[in-house]
C-alpha cells in the first residue's frame, strides 16, 4: 500500500490539485563594509581560537556568515558579542573565504 493509497483511505473527500506549487528564492545579500574585518588569534584555555570582529551590518547577516564559515571548514564555534569565535587556527583559510564574498580583511596576531 503506497502513500497515496493511504491518503484516500485517510481523507476520502480530498482532491489531489495538479498545479506545481510556487517556491519564493531569496537572495540573502550581505552587507559589503568599508573598514576591513580583523582576523586574530588568541589562545583560550590552552586552545587555538580565531577570532573575527569588525562587522557593520546587522547581526543577522554577521551570524549567516558565522554559520557558512563553520560549515565550510567543517569546525565548531560560535556568535558572541559581535564576534565569530571558531575553534582551531584558520585564520588563512577564513581570510581567503571573506576576500571571495568581497571583504576586506586584516590579520592581526602572530
Amino acid at each position: 500500500m503506497d502513500l497515496q493509497e493511504q491518503l484516500k483511505k485517510l481523507f476520502p473527500d480530498h482532491e489531489p490539485s495538479n498545479e506545481p506549487e510556487e517556491t519564493v528564492i531569496e537572495n540573502h545579500e550581505l552587507f559589503i563594509q568599508a573598514a576591513p574585518m580583523i582576523c586574530k588569534y588568541e589562545k583560550r584555555k590552552g586552545k587555538a581560537t580565531t577570532i573575527i570582529e569588525g562587522y557593520e551590518g546587522s547581526d543577522e547577516d554577521f551570524k549567516i556568515l558565522a554559520k557558512e564559515i563553520k560549515t565550510k571548514l567543517s569546525v565548531g564555534g560560535t556568535f558572541k558579542d559581535g564576534a565569530i569565535i571558531i575553534q582551531g587556527d584558520y585564520r588563512d583559510k577564513i581570510m581567503k573565504i571573506l576576500q571571495e564574498k568581497g571583504f576586506k580583511t586584516k590579520r592581526v596576531g602572530g
